[in-house]
């Protein structure tokens, strides 16, 4: 298997992103990934910057991949976009269909990104058609329904044309809206945030009345109470997975990328507390099945 960084979903400074990448490039990271998919505001690195720091970070052997917005809500969106999709050298991870649309009408491959609601077979086979060459899975899907997809998407003649990738490890987004809730959680509106997301480098962990970490807010993204973490599930993936991807929470996430690696045979078995693996294994996503708990 190949292990993928995703893009940074939160909003960091613009110094920790390029410590962060330049980290990446020592780490053992087949393919990295990039881009700002939240929110447009979020302006620490401009169009042109992550522009530039792709085709740097192109250079090092390693594949790079831009990532583009999952909610586009105004013009100047739509512009930065086909920025991304004309960029002449960088693969592309569409988030959305509009990006998915412009692609194909230019001929260009891509990724279809965890955004993209493709839940059965049918949809894989609409999808190639387009130009996808890799799928990342819904991150709310089980192991049992990918295993039933590859079966039918065999029956179609199709497994063969794409790889699959699974998101592994981090907070798993859940949903968007054209509110920002981080913003709303300060008692701001969402045209004078503020950035306010900034003081939140791993999202704010909203809890239930009983104490339960229930949800973590990052801007108009709402991701799991509980980091995602299949660790000890990666023997279950031999066969069906290409790519196992680990999304961003701070350098220490290398570290885990380290421990992926060693345990993938299932010979480092980790503790995990304080995370969940529900979806995987068809139940509650917040909840971790007992193999995997600590």
């Amino acid at each position: 298997m190949q292990y993928a960084l995703g893009p940074i979903l939160y909003f960091w400074p613009k110094a920790d992103v390029e410590a962060f990448y330049q980290a990446a490039l020592s780490s053992s990271a087949d393919i990295l990934y990039l881009g700002e998919t939240v929110c447009s505001k979020r302006r620490e690195l401009r169009t042109r910057d992550w522009l530039a720091l792709a085709k740097t970070l192109a250079g090092s052997g390693k594949q790079v991949v831009l990532s583009t917005m999952a909610l586009l809500e105004a013009p100047s969106e739509v512009t930065t976009l086909k920025s991304y999709c004309d960029n002449g050298e960088i693969l592309i991870e569409a988030n959305d269909m509009g990006a998915i649309q412009f692609l194909r009408e230019n001929n260009k491959a891509f990724v279809a990104g965890p955004a993209i609601n493709c839940y059965n077979h049918y949809g894989l086979k609409t999808l190639l058609d387009m130009g996808m060459q890799r799928w990342v899975m819904p991150v709310e899907l089980s192991r049992d329904w990918l295993v039933n997809m590859l079966n039918k998407a065999e029956e179609l003649g199709i497994r063969q044309r794409f790889e699959v990738e699974v998101f592994a490890y981090g907070y798993l987004p859940l949903a968007y809206s054209a509110r920002c809730f981080t913003a709303r959680s300060e008692n701001r509106p969402k045209d004078d945030c503020q950035l306010c997301c900034i003081h939140y480098p791993n999202g704010r962990l909203t809890r239930s009345q009983e104490g339960q970490a229930l949800f973590t807010l990052n801007g108009i993204q709402t991701q799991s109470g509980q980091c995602y973490n299949l660790i000890n599930d990666l023997c279950s993936m031999q066969g069906l997975v290409d790519i196992v991807r680990l999304s961003p929470l701070g350098l220490d996430t290398l570290d885990w990328l380290e421990q992926f690696r060693c345990n993938e045979q299932g010979l480092h078995p980790q503790q995990v507390a304080k995370s969940c693996n529900g979806y995987w294994h068809a139940i509650a996503g917040m909840h971790t099945t007992s193999s995997s708990a600590s």
